[in-house]
């Protein structure tokens, strides 16, 4: 099994390059994992608001799961017709 990619979000927040860098690591991958660091924020109703900020900036084709300070990003699967 391949390992997951793996991404930080630091004191700045949920800045430009983050959500950039998550966009093209998601073009290779089909899943990401983003670690909200404790200096960026310890309050889970904020680490909900960055995940839920990351996920409506990426698209619709995304769908996330909030693990403790953890961001697990997928890819929503394609419908066969």
């Amino acid at each position: 099994m391949k390992p997951i990619k793996h991404l930080q979000v630091g004191k700045k927040g949920m800045t430009e390059s983050v959500i950039e860098q998550a966009r093209k690591m998601l073009e290779k991958e089909k899943a990401i994992k983003v670690t909200i660091l404790k200096s960026a924020t310890r309050d889970r109703k904020e680490a909900k608001e960055i995940a839920d900020k990351l996920a409506s900036r990426l698209g619709e084709k995304f769908q996330y799961r909030l693990i403790g300070y953890t961001i697990v990003l997928k890819k929503h699967r394609k419908k066969k017709d």
